[in-house]
């Protein structure tokens, strides 16, 4: 049987930032609050909410401003997002040795779902709105033994699922921060993902444990 690997989606599989930055400008305007789609689009991964709340958004507001984020992603942010280099080579390696991709992400879901259909990406199983540890319970639902991702709460993540926890460098954080965090390897972008793979694939020997080390790390 072959390895469950899970993948976060923004900076990680899709680059949405040009959109990220007009969807977030668009609502500023529209709401009057000093939303700043900059600052938001480079520090992809926290959930929306807290974002908002980070830009002083007042409580009462965030339901509505999400919502209304929400309706407006799908023709702002979808047609101009692009695929990260890599990802589908990545998710290629995975189907070609047997195993099942896993995407789990902060995003809403049916905006990822989006995302993945326009870049013809076929995962096996999408779950949306979770964050940095709360990832832990649809990683292990789903026996992942590896999760990919570019962002420290990714990696926190992985490491409470006891999945083997790879970062890479696309996102906000650097390769020392991702390490720091505890990530077994780094790439600098999903290209180098196959060629890991490989190597974990066949020496992980049965039985052994998903957060082992892996020598080829």
């Amino acid at each position: 049987m072959g390895i469950t690997v899970g993948f976060d989606l923004d900076m990680t599989l899709i680059d949405p930032r040009p959109g990220m930055v007009a969807v977030m400008n668009a609502l500023g305007v529209e709401s009057g609050l000093p939303l700043d789609g900059e600052f938001f689009a480079a520090n992809l991964g926290p959930p929306l909410d807290d974002s908002l709340r980070g830009f002083g958004a007042p409580e009462e507001r965030i339901p509505e401003l999400v919502t209304r984020f929400r309706a407006m992603y799908p023709e702002t942010v979808v047609p101009v997002t692009v695929a990260l280099p890599g990802a589908a080579e990545a998710l290629h390696a995975v189907r070609e040795a047997g195993g099942r991709t896993v995407v789990v992400t902060g995003k809403y879901g049916p905006n990822a779902k989006l995302h993945l259909d326009a870049l013809g990406m076929e995962v096996d199983v999408l779950v949306g709105e979770l964050w940095s540890t709360q990832k832990a319970a649809a990683l292990t639902e789903h026996g992942a033994q590896v999760y990919v991702g570019d962002h420290l709460g990714d990696i926190r993540g992985a490491l409470a699922a006891g999945a083997v926890p790879v970062g890479v460098t696309t996102g906000p954080c650097t390769k020392d921060e991702l390490l720091a965090e505890g990530a077994d390897v780094v790439f600098d972008s999903l290209t180098e993902f196959p060629a890991w793979f490989s190597s974990f694939g066949e020496l992980r020997a049965p039985g052994r444990s998903s957060r082992e080390p892996d020598p080829a790390g």
